[in-house]
């Protein structure tokens, strides 16, 4: 057992979505089949689910069902499963629960346990890992030097191990980090662990996560703690930011909680889901299979967690405000204690403004300002403003102010437009170092 806190996966998103007319065709369901795997499904989730007295009584609503003949008219495994998931998640309010119909699946489970099938599904489930690079989606470089890392899911370590490394050390030499868990829905609790542990010493002892799990039918403890080695810099004393979302989801809800709880992060953006649970898959019978909470984790101080409610951010915002919203607190923050940064974050002020309230420019301005310069010309395209010179170079200028604009691909000067009488206009470049170039109007 790994105590892996699993994603919401897509396929339990999608069949929530779908009505039983969806699954008109399929493997059928007689009525006996439908007692015999309610009567192991309720076997299943005594000898696994994290709450025992909950547990208890799922068999019986489930019984109702049968002997009022709510599950009559389904027909299929599919619209069978799908049901039985509605009704766990009705009685339970528990969003980690699903069942689902993959006669291939219990078969790999109950033979995975042989050296042969170990190996094949470790490479399978690589091959998987690789397509989508571990699920690190962007590692950049931010103005003001912050590093950001963006993934959708926490991939299984010993898989993931350098992908993970790589990530962090790309951002090691940066002033400070932001980690984006808005779109990430969960997976292993030790990748967690692993990158939680870059943000704290070695020399001492801290514990991460503490948990309890069942293991069809034994109860285990564990406690994850921060670790002792990792490959690249330890980033202590650089400033956190994770920015959080609805979707985000389990483990990336545990990593933002840990961290916001030990005082080692800010976090940005709007609620999380609210699933604290680990879980696993179990089989049924030889089709069906549950997906079911497993255990309870606790975090490190004040022994509780967030399961129905979320994790709450430090500066509520909308996920899509919430990264423009970060970058410019950081350099907000460092501007107080280090005057170099101070310089840099009035200079990226507008842009880092503009990436949150999305100015416009003065349109009759921008048709004004169209034409010829010392040097250089001034086009419009499509409601675009372009910057031309010697011809054939071009780049976009997008507005951070009525007459203010950035050059596109470009951070160290900016334009600046002002107006006179009739058709004059002028063009300035405004440079990182204070110094100004005026272009005049030529036609």
């Amino acid at each position: 057992m790994r105590g892996r806190l699993s994603m919401l996966p897509m396929f339990v998103t999608a069949s929530l979505l779908c009505g039983t007319s969806a699954f008109a065709s399929g493997p059928t369901v007689s009525q006996a089949e439908k007692a015999a795997i309610v009567a192991s499904l309720s076997t299943t989730l005594d000898a696994n689910y994290v709450f025992p007295d909950v547990a208890r009584k799922i068999e019986p609503a489930l019984r109702e069902h049968l002997a009022k003949g709510d599950y009559a008219s389904i027909t299929t495994k599919e619209a069978f499963a799908k049901r039985l998931t509605d009704d766990l998640l009705a009685l339970t309010g528990d969003l980690h629960f699903f069942v689902g119909v993959d006669p291939k699946w219990v078969a790999d489970y109950r033979t995975k346990a042989l050296p042969a099938a170990k190996a094949k599904l470790r490479q399978e489930e690589l091959a998987e890992l690789e397509k989508s690079n571990f699920g690190f989606d962007e590692v950049g470089h931010l103005s003001g030097n912050i590093g950001y890392v963006r993934f959708s899911y926490f991939a299984n370590p010993e898989l993931a191990y350098d992908a993970a490394a790589a990530a962090m050390r790309f951002v090691e030499n940066s002033d400070a980090v932001i980690i984006d868990l808005r779109y990430n829905n969960g997976g292993y609790l030790e990748m967690a662990q692993l990158l939680a542990s870059y943000f704290f010493p070695s020399d001492k002892d801290q514990l991460l996560f503490d948990y309890n799990y069942n293991e069809d039918g034994k109860r285990i403890a564990r406690g994850q703690w921060v670790l002792p080695g990792l490959p690249g810099k330890r980033m202590v004393d650089k400033p956190l930011y994770i920015l959080t979302g609805s979707a985000s989801f389990s483990s990336a809800e545990w990593f933002s909680y840990a961290m916001k709880k030990l005082g080692r992060a800010t976090l940005i953006g709007e609620r999380t889901a609210g699933g604290a649970h680990p879980v696993a898959r179990k089989p049924i019978d030889d089709d069906f299979f549950v997906q079911v909470p497993i255990g309870q984790i606790r975090d490190p101080v004040d022994h509780g967690d967030f399961e129905g409610v979320g994790v709450a951010p430090d500066l509520p915002s909308s996920s899509i405000q919430a990264l423009p919203l970060a970058h410019k607190l950081a350099l907000e923050n460092l501007s107080k204690t280090d005057a170099a940064k101070a310089a840099d974050y009035t200079w990226l002020l507008p842009t880092l403004t503009a990436a949150i309230e999305h100015p416009q420019a003065d349109a009759a301005l921008v048709r004004k300002a169209v034409g010829k310069y010392e040097g250089r010309e001034l086009t419009l395209e499509n409601g675009t403003l372009f910057y031309v010179w010697r011809k054939r170079l071009r780049v976009a200028l997008q507005p951070i102010g009525p007459n203010l604009f950035a050059v596109e691909g470009v951070s160290d000067f900016r334009y600046r437009l002002t107006s006179g009488r009739g058709k004059s206009v002028t063009l300035e470049r405004l440079n990182k170092d204070g110094t100004i170039q005026t272009y005049q109007r030529l036609d």
